[in-house]
C-alpha cells in the first residue's frame, strides 16, 4: 500500500487526479480546486481511518470524482451567470502528462481535446462521470456506481449512451493530416485578410463561439454562417493590429493562437469535416490561458 503521507507519492497522485478532474470539469483551475478539496478530506481523516483504507489511490479517485460530480450538478446555475458562451480551457499537448510512446500520447491528447470536451459538456453529470472514469481511466462500473449513486447496470447504460454521443461527434471528423492542412490554409487566409479565400474554407453550417468570460471583448452569442464568421475573424484582427495569428499544436491537432508581445491573447481550435471548417472555438478569457503562458 503506498504511503500517501510521502510527499513524492502525493505529488504523483496529485498529477493523476488533476488529469482526471480536468476531463470532468473542463478547466484547470476547477480541477485543481477539486483535488485540493480531496486532499483536505484525506488529511481530515484520523490516522486509524487512513490506515484502514486498503487502496489510497482508489479512495482519492473516488472522492475527486464525487467532488467533480457536485461541481457539475451546479454548473447550469454557474453558466447562467457566465458572460457569453462557455468553452473548456484549451491545454497544450501533453500539458497534463503523457506517456513516452507517440501513439499513446496522441490517444491521451485526444481525451483533452476541445472537440471532445464540448461534447462531454452537453452530457448529464452522471453520463460524463461514467464515460470519463470508465472509457478513459478504466475504472470498473461497480466503483463508478458508488460515485454516482446508481447501480452498476445503470452506470453501464450511462457510459454506453455517452460513448454513442462521442462516436457521433467523431464520425465525420477529418483525419489529422487533412485537418492540419485546412487549419494552415485557414490561418493563411485570415492573416492575409483574404475574406473570399476564408469563406471557401468554411462549411455552410459553420458556427464560431468565442469565450471572453466578461473579462475581454468577445461575441456574446455564437456567430453562424461563412460570411459572418469570416468577417468576425478579420474584424478581430483589424481591431487589434498588434496581434499576430499563427498555427500551433493543440490537443485537437493544429490550432491557432493570437499573440501580442509574446503573450497569448487567444487560443482557437477548429473542427474540420470534408475539407471545411464546421466549428471554431476561440478562448479569449485570460483566466483560461494559463497553460499557454
Amino acid at each position: 500500500m503506498p504511503d500517501m503521507d510521502d510527499l513524492g507519492e502525493v505529488k504523483v497522485e496529485r498529477r493523476r487526479l488533476i488529469a482526471l478532474a480536468y476531463r470532468l470539469l473542463g478547466t484547470v483551475e476547477e480541477a485543481e480546486d477539486a483535488v485540493q478539496e480531496t486532499y483536505l478530506r484525506w488529511y481530515r481523516l484520523s490516522d486509524d481511518e487512513r490506515a484502514a483504507i486498503d487502496n489510497p489511490a482508489g479512495w482519492l479517485s473516488r472522492v475527486t470524482s464525487r467532488v467533480c460530480l457536485d461541481v457539475l450538478k451546479s454548473a447550469r446555475a454557474r453558466r447562467e451567470r457566465y458572460v457569453g458562451p462557455w468553452l473548456p480551457e484549451p491545454v497544450r499537448p501533453g500539458f497534463l502528462g503523457s506517456p513516452e510512446d507517440p501513439a499513446d500520447r496522441a490517444t491521451l491528447d485526444d481525451t483533452v481535446s476541445t472537440a471532445l470536451l464540448v461534447v462531454l459538456d452537453a452530457m448529464t453529470p452522471a453520463e460524463r462521470v461514467a464515460f470519463v472514469l470508465h472509457d478513459i481511466f478504466a475504472v470498473p462500473f461497480g466503483d463508478i456506481a458508488a460515485v454516482v449513486g446508481r447501480s452498476p447496470a445503470a452506470v453501464r447504460q450511462l457510459a454506453a449512451s455517452a460513448r454513442r454521443r462521442v462516436a457521433e461527434q467523431r464520425a465525420d471528423v477529418a483525419p489529422l493530416p487533412e485537418h492540419d492542412d485546412v487549419v494552415r490554409a485557414f490561418v493563411s487566409a485570415t492573416a492575409g485578410g483574404d475574406l473570399g479565400r476564408l469563406v471557401t474554407l468554411l462549411d455552410p453550417s459553420v458556427v464560431l463561439r468565442s469565450d471572453g468570460g466578461g473579462r475581454v471583448s468577445a461575441a456574446r452569442n455564437p456567430v453562424s454562417g461563412p460570411e459572418r464568421v469570416g468577417r468576425f475573424l478579420l474584424g478581430v484582427l483589424g481591431k487589434h493590429p498588434t496581434w499576430t495569428i499563427s498555427t500551433e499544436p493543440t490537443a485537437d491537432g493544429l490550432g491557432f493562437t493570437l499573440v501580442e508581445d509574446g503573450a497569448h491573447r487567444g487560443v482557437a481550435n477548429l473542427r474540420v469535416v470534408d475539407g471545411r471548417v464546421t466549428d471554431v472555438w476561440i478562448v479569449l478569457n485570460p483566466e483560461k490561458l494559463g497553460a499557454w503562458r
